[in-house]
């Protein structure tokens, strides 16, 4: 027995060694050992090699389906007005007269949308186009063989018994560094120093946090990094994005005030550091929000705003309706393009679906979280533009970095219903066509 008590101390001593020296002390000065790089190489070939093997599968079994890659609706990507005149084209109606087989262009619309509409498939995980090892219930996957079954029981074996309990006590060490280091700060008087030592802690720990989910973050044109006094709008496809860009800064976050582990969290960050914490009835008021992130913005010492103008979380494909309301505030706007790599877990947040307790679960038990960061050049709103003009420009810009669809839906959509405005705007649209008031001579030349 007591040979055991021994043994354990010893593997005690041993993982403590391995979690402090070889990883939380790196992390603290953003230093490596490249253990994770050399990692991430030895996944890319599993994973190639898996792919391989799955391709082999299907060549062996041709009755096999290869799923589409592209979805089953093929969508033309064109206007009302260039879809209607193509219809018109193909019949004698001249523009400007009713039709009844303009139905025609709704009915099938709206059979797209039944089938395979852009918002909600927005909202699911990213389909990948071959197994990652990491389920086996991939619509994709078609094909297992022996070899790779031994590899997924090592990876299962791998991922639970040795990274998620390593990844579980850096999580736990991060976050308790968190609270307890910001609740000192905060009971220190107000100097120079304070913020200092606030902006290190808040640093030191998020790394701590992104070694918890074995994170490789790649950042692109850094000169463009959000500026004190600026606003740092960036997409969303999880709440590990805010561990992903503070690693690289601080950021004064805005959000709602929450209960729970997350409500302690934001005590102790708002005592060391400016954050912005509305009370849900504040969260509705426009102009009560916009107030005191002007006032914030107004400090040029104070850290960049960090806010996701979509309001929620998109499956990392697209880029969906920027909120105007972050773009009233004024000031220098810093855009950030994320864009994560499936190949090595989903960092999707399904809020609807999953729990936060279940998602970060999954994330921890995934193979790694590898993602691209890009500052783009900061924007300032030009004369005569609106606020929903900016805001869209700045999501154009986004999207084109990242690789992303750009999206004018509302991620609204995700738990509401579509605005009537949205309808009207259709129904504008039509009638004008309808009363010949839109352009349409095209059609004419044409026939």
């Amino acid at each position: 027995m007591e040979d055991l008590w021994i043994m354990a101390l010893g593997l005690l001593q041993l993982w403590m060694f391995v979690v402090v020296f070889l990883i939380m002390l790196p992390a603290m000065f953003g230093l490596s050992l490249g253990v994770t790089g050399v990692y991430i190489q030895i996944l890319v070939k599993i994973l190639e090699w898996a792919t391989i093997r799955i391709q082999r599968g299907r060549q062996e079994q041709p009755s096999v389906p290869v799923p589409l890659p592209n979805g089953i609706i093929k969508r033309d990507g064109g206007s009302m007005e260039q879809e209607m005149c193509e219809l018109r084209c193909s019949r004698t109606t001249v523009g400007g007269e009713f039709d009844l087989s303009d139905a025609l262009y709704f009915f099938k619309k709206g059979l797209e949308s039944i089938v395979d509409d852009e918002v909600t498939q927005r909202f699911s995980s990213e389909e990948l186009a071959s197994w990652n090892l990491l389920t086996r219930t991939n619509h994709n996957f078609q094909y297992i063989s022996l070899r790779l079954t031994i590899i997924w029981g090592l990876g299962v074996f791998v991922r639970y018994c040795i990274l998620f309990p390593l990844r579980l006590t850096l999580a736990l060490i991060g976050l308790s560094w968190l609270v307890l280091g910001l609740t000192i700060i905060g009971l220190l008087p107000e100097f120079s120093l304070r913020s200092w030592l606030s902006e290190l802690v808040h640093l030191t720990c998020y790394r701590i946090c992104a070694r918890a989910l074995s994170a490789t973050i790649r950042y692109h044109n850094k000169e463009n990094r959000p500026q004190r006094g600026g606003i740092c709008v960036a997409n969303h496809t999880t709440p590990i994005d805010i561990v992903i860009l503070a690693n690289d800064g601080c950021y004064a976050m805005v959000g709602q005030i929450h209960g729970g582990l997350m409500g302690i969290i934001q005590k102790a960050m708002v005592r060391s550091c400016p954050h912005v914490w509305f009370e849900r009835s504040e969260m509705k008021d426009r102009h009560a929000v916009t107030n005191r992130l002007k006032a914030h913005v107004a400090e040029k010492t104070k850290l960049p705003i960090l806010i996701f103008p979509e309001g929620t979380c998109i499956n990392n494909t697209s880029v969906m309706m920027f909120k105007k309301g972050s773009f009233e505030i004024g000031g220098t706007i810093y855009p950030v393009a994320i864009k994560y790599d499936p190949r090595f877990g989903d960092a999707f947040w399904n809020s609807s679906k999953n729990n936060m307790l279940s998602y970060l679960l999954r994330t921890m038990t995934s193979w790694a979280i590898v993602v691209n960061v890009w500052y783009l050049p900061p924007m300032t709103i030009e004369e005569g533009e609106d606020a929903a003009h900016f805001a869209n420009r700045v999501k154009s810009a986004i999207a084109s970095k990242g690789g992303l669809l750009d999206l004018a839906w509302d991620g609204g959509l995700k738990r509401g219903k579509v605005k009537d405005h949205f309808k009207e705007e259709q129904q504008k649209m039509y009638s004008s066509i309808i009363v010949g008031q839109n352009d349409i001579s095209a059609c004419d030349e044409m026939r």
